[in-house]
């Protein structure tokens, strides 16, 4: 069987997650979030965020791993004005991407890499696209295993 080729991979491993659940949605969550980080010197180097059926925003961010502490205590500032339900940290986790050529015009590509993880039994935390990469957030011990899965999956320059 063909594979399907891809541009390439980026990873990186040394990230933490902090997530925040259960907050009411209106506008200014994701901007509360953001700011508290910027404000201190912190970028975020992946964010994702989505509204649940009951209404409720839930928010993933990805910070440099040695700036996780300060994120945590940041972002849980936040969270208490926000009235979230819950913000937790997960300190050690990788961003695996794979990018382009153009992958709006070719069906298919997220859902071979996510079957390929999940084939090795890896959990994913977070996924954002673009036209041109599909991310996602998973355990960084997981990360050797996933670069294998995707190298498996896709033919890589």
């Amino acid at each position: 069987m063909a594979k399907t080729k891809i541009g390439g991979i980026i990873q990186n491993t040394q990230l933490a997650a902090v997530r925040v659940s259960g907050v009411a949605d209106r506008p200014g969550v994701a901007a509360a979030v953001l700011t508290a980080l910027g404000q201190n010197g912190i970028s975020a180097q992946f964010i994702v965020q989505c509204i649940d059926l009951a209404n409720q925003d839930h928010i993933v961010v990805c910070v440099d791993r040695d700036r996780a502490d300060l994120a945590f205590e940041l972002v849980q500032d936040a969270a208490q004005m926000l009235q979230a339900r819950h913000v937790d940290l997960i300190r050690e986790v990788s961003l695996i991407s794979i990018f382009g050529p153009d992958f709006r015009e070719r069906p298919g590509i997220a859902g071979a890499m996510f079957s390929a993880l999940a084939q090795r039994g890896i959990n994913i935390f977070a996924i954002s696209t673009s036209i041109s990469t599909v991310s996602c957030v998973i355990n960084r011990q997981d990360t050797e295993a996933a670069l294998e899965a995707i190298s498996d999956t896709f033919e890589l320059p």
